[in-house]
């Protein structure tokens, strides 16, 4: 096992250094930990999709405003003023008039069925854009919980794999010591040397695992060193809200934002088929108009003169052909709201379908988490049973190496489990479409304090 005992014990002490260095970086938590609630809220104002989903949202209340305009009247203010020099050959001076004028004017939609129904488009996105705001919230809900609990599972990995190392390192010592005293073979040796070097090479990867973790999370929140609070002991996982997987689907129905915005959607098109065929009807609008001008002169009279001219009209207009652009485009646009309703109805379907899958893995985690809670009591006392049987004789060196390997899986498979049921009761609530910052408080409730 050991023909160059010189170079392998320079390449663990290289080794050991390593993840020493390593592990001191990472470890050394900040003095003040965060808690869920207060690195979302960083998040919330750092996070680029989130604030690219607020000026979106913005935008679109600017932009619905826009439409109110065609209901609106407008008014215009217009001004000119001019200088003319005449150079005629005649005697005498030189001829030069000019004139000043302004107008103002205003008009005043009557009858424009179309632009009425712009404005109630423009109201109903944004209600849209309200529901695509919340999605973005949600979204960001689950990825900021989604991140906290990928560095806890991290730091439970590297806490596990060092435990099991000292673990390791104990039954190598004695495995030597059983070997000089000639109670055991070179081969327990050999084994727990071998398992030592696995464990070496699990903990490098842990070590470096945490570290990406630990900065996707700072750059998710947009803060250095982040160090989340982990769960209290003991662990006691939130229940569901309702326990029937029918409640959850018919809440998603209801209030799901997805759905609002396929519903607004379908609204939206059917004004849009409205539109077109206002296209048909006439419109009347209301002018009126006020203009100045001043002349002191012209090329035949150098008299002044001043007028008003006030000017008030109905303007009526009436589309009798348009090479039939108004009956195809009503064509088109009932086409279209055909497709909103569909794309209603598969929103429906992919809502319900995923409320129903999210719904039965928070189920399946919860019931994960309580057998693996069993197999490490179960474990524990497997390894103790093979530790004794090995100090009599009835176990090998193996035996309590699996077991311990077993043991220490179990743990880290059992503190994921419990992440991924509360991420999972998270991601259960973003797909029925009742996701809120409040659902975390429940969270925040079991962590360390």
């Amino acid at each position: 096992m050991h023909d160059q005992p010189t170079l392998r014990s320079h390449i663990t002490r290289i080794r050991t250094l390593s993840v020493a260095m390593m592990l001191g970086g990472l470890l050394a938590l900040p003095a003040g930990a965060q808690s869920l609630v207060e690195l979302f809220e960083s998040a919330r104002a750092y996070d680029a999709a989130f604030q690219s989903a607020k000026s979106q949202y913005e935008a679109t209340v600017a932009r619905a405003e826009q439409s109110r305009a065609g209901l609106l009247p407008t008014v215009g203010l217009a001004a000119s003023i001019s200088r003319t020099s005449l150079d005629a050959n005649v005697p005498g001076p030189t001829p030069a008039f000019g004139s000043q004028g302004a107008t103002i004017s205003a008009s005043h939609p009557l009858y424009r069925p179309v632009n009425k129904l712009t404005y109630e488009q423009g109201q109903k996105s944004v209600v849209a854009g309200q529901a695509q705001l919340q999605l973005a919230e949600q979204d960001l809900i689950v990825r900021v919980s989604q991140a906290y609990f990928d560095v806890l599972a991290a730091q439970d990995a590297v806490t596990f794999v060092d435990a099991q190392k000292t673990a390791v390192a104990e039954q190598l010592a004695a495995a030597k010591r059983n070997f000089e005293v000639g109670t055991s073979t070179i081969t327990d040796t050999r084994e727990a040397q071998a398992r030592y070097d696995l464990v070496i090479a699990q903990e490098i990867a842990a070590a470096n695992d945490l570290l990406v973790k630990r900065m996707a999370l700072d750059r998710l929140v947009g803060k250095d060193g982040t160090a989340p609070k982990p769960l209290a002991p003991p662990v006691t996982l939130p229940p569901l809200q309702a326990n029937n997987v029918e409640d959850w689907v018919n809440q998603a129905i209801d209030n799901h934002p997805q759905l609002r915005q396929a519903t607004l959607a379908l609204e939206v098109a059917q004004l849009e088929t409205r539109k077109a065929q206002a296209g048909e009807k006439p419109t009347l609008d209301l002018n009126g108009s006020f203009a100045m001008t001043h002349n002191d002169g012209t090329s035949t009279s150098r008299l002044d003169s001043r007028t008003n001219v006030a000017t008030v009209a109905l303007s009526f207009n009436m589309p009798l052909f348009s090479g039939y652009a108004i009956q195809n485009r009503i064509k088109e646009a009932l086409a279209l709201e055909d497709k909103a309703r569909t794309d209603l109805e598969a929103a429906r379907r992919t809502v319900s379908q995923a409320t129903r899958a999210a719904y039965f893995g928070v189920l399946s985690g919860q019931g994960q988490a309580k057998a693996l809670e069993a197999a490490e009591a179960s474990s524990l006392s497997a390894l103790d049973a093979n530790k004794l049987g090995y100090q009599v004789g009835v176990r090998i060196n193996i035996d309590v190496l699996n077991a311990q390997s077993q043991l220490y899986q179990t743990k880290r498979d059992l503190a994921r489990a419990r992440y991924d049921v509360l991420v999972g009761g998270l991601r259960l609530r973003q797909a029925n479409g009742s996701l809120t910052e409040q659902d975390l408080l429940p969270i925040n409730a079991i962590l360390v304090k």
